[in-house]
């Protein structure tokens, strides 16, 4: 997998070469040197806001007496099924002038509504999209803390505050990490909310050339800052990472659930908010143009056939990529050698270049030297895996750092054997986090566009495909039914993990 992983980068680099000393005058470029920075502005605001939001709703969630926790767990994770290209179509039919809420604020006399384009249209659409991959990180994250050092803490007078930022919060580290990465490399390969709203940052810029000025060289080139870019996040993770261990030396416990007192409806209350902000607001406006379809009686856009290839498509993404992650991550965790880390940091490559890159080298590398294999589901399937790898990977690591070795090594000295050590010990502790990444690359397959477009057997038809050519054609009502199917599956599969994590507790 990690030559597949390494395909779409060669392929740029290539590409990039054969401009020879005309890369340099392409990067240097006024629109390339504003996209860059715009790129780099988007992606450390967006990543910042994440685990602001992120890391506290997860407390709350695992470790407060806050009411309905399950459902609030759904309900904050639902955001990831909302595509990016929806987000931005909601903010701007919702959102701008003229647009809905204008509609019904008119006669309170307020006659426009500030503009939603740009950056801050940008920042609050990815924002709300986003922040769950930092949320379920965590989640799955504190479900396997001992609270023991907590307890320990309080024990020698520490606050609740002062427990929680130096023993919970650095026992996080990782999957804040893993999660924060995960959200700086989906906006820096973004391109559906960035082009509605009218920001341009790298990614549109690399599609322009790639399909309307059908200049594949200038578009590569322009693709490698964003390689150096993820290489940057990718380094920076590592040095934060340190040799510190996360493990623990006895059996956790379940964590007794804080008290919020009279803020514990008040905390209901932000939760519900904010998970509003990134799937109740979509929902709502989807809903809104389904009835007005419906009035009509005209066609809904989505058969039968159309879920069962999602769902197909998605599943064997999320079990490619997860059976793919779990050697990378038990080399560069267990055997800590040079190729470990190097084979690790280069699976990140993938989800840092734009979807259509990807999609474009695969179909190179396909039509060229495996014929076969072109046009079929299976390469669809391996493009999904090379781009969504660092999302199995980040949550896989983090379970897997919270294994003790000393309970793999007890195995080992009673005459149980490699394999049989990790089915009966490391894989039962690694299936909460393990679980988690086949969810999330799950959630991201089903929402994929650009790679399904291209890359997708001929008539093979997906929910996200359906919703970009009725909404391309403003034809709103007929992409509501595909969208509302779309959160109806993400929900199962949310669902599906929360009940797993319940019974593996």
């Amino acid at each position: 997998m990690t030559a597949f992983v390494l395909l779409p980068p060669a392929y740029l680099v290539l590409r990039a070469a054969s401009a020879g000393a005309g890369a340099l005058e392409v990067l240097a470029q006024p629109a390339a040197v504003a996209a860059l920075a715009r790129t780099i502005l988007l992606t450390l605001t967006v990543t910042s806001t994440c685990v602001v939001v992120a890391v506290p709703l997860a407390w709350l969630v695992m470790r407060s007496d806050i009411p309905f926790p399950r459902m609030l767990l759904a309900a904050l994770a639902l955001p990831l099924a909302v595509p990016s290209f929806v987000g931005g179509y909601v903010m701007i039919s919702a959102l701008s002038p003229g647009g809905l809420v204008q509609q019904v604020l008119q006669p309170l006399g307020v006659a426009r509504l500030p503009s939603i384009y740009g950056f801050w249209g940008a920042w609050a659409v990815l924002s709300a999209l986003s922040y769950p991959y930092v949320f379920l990180q965590v989640c799955a994250a504190l479900r396997r803390i001992d609270p023991a050092l907590e307890d320990a803490s309080r024990s020698l007078g520490q606050t609740a505050f002062a427990t929680f930022r130096r023993v919970t919060l650095p026992l996080l580290r990782p999957a804040v990490s893993a999660g924060g990465i995960l959200v700086a490399l989906y906006v820096l390969s973004e391109f559906g909310a960035v082009s509605m709203l009218r920001y341009d940052t790298l990614t549109p810029l690399v599609y322009v050339r790639y399909a309307t000025a059908f200049d594949r060289t200038s578009a590569a080139v322009l693709g490698l800052p964003l390689i150096g870019l993820a290489m940057l996040l990718v380094a920076a993770d590592g040095l934060t990472r340190g040799t510190a261990l996360y493990h623990t030396r006895s059996v956790a416990r379940t964590p007794a659930r804080r008290r919020l007192g009279a803020w514990r409806w008040v905390a209901f209350a932000g939760c519900l908010a904010v998970a509003a902000l990134g799937a109740g607001v979509p929902l709502a406006v989807t809903t809104y143009w389904l009835v007005r379809g419906v009035q009509r009686g005209g066609d809904l856009g989505v058969s039968l056939s159309t879920v069962e290839h999602t769902v197909r498509a998605a599943g064997a993404a999320a079990l490619l990529t997860v059976l793919a992650a779990l050697p990378l991550v038990w080399v560069s965790v267990r055997h800590r050698g040079r190729l470990g880390p190097v084979m690790e940091r280069a699976a990140y490559l993938g989800q840092s270049l734009p979807a259509i890159t990807i999609a474009l080298a695969v179909v190179f590398f396909a039509a060229r030297y495996v014929p076969p294999l072109y046009q079929t589901l299976g390469l669809l399937v391996v493009a999904y895996a090379v781009r969504f790898l660092p999302e199995a990977m980040g949550a896989s690591r983090t379970a897997l750092l919270q294994v003790n070795p000393s309970s793999e090594e007890a195995a080992r000295s009673l005459g149980a054997g490699a394999l049989r050590t990790f089915a009966r010990v490391t894989a039962p502790q690694m299936l909460p986090g393990v679980s988690a990444g086949a969810l999330l690359v799950f959630l991201t397959a089903v929402k994929e566009l650009p790679m399904t477009l291209l890359l997708s057997p001929i008539g093979y038809d997906t929910l996200a495909t359906r919703i970009w050519t009725a909404t391309s054609e403003a034809q709103f009502s007929m992409a509501a039914l595909p969208s509302l199917l779309l959160l109806a599956t993400s929900t199962l599969a949310v669902l599906m993990l929360v009940r797993r994590e319940e019974h593996s507790s």
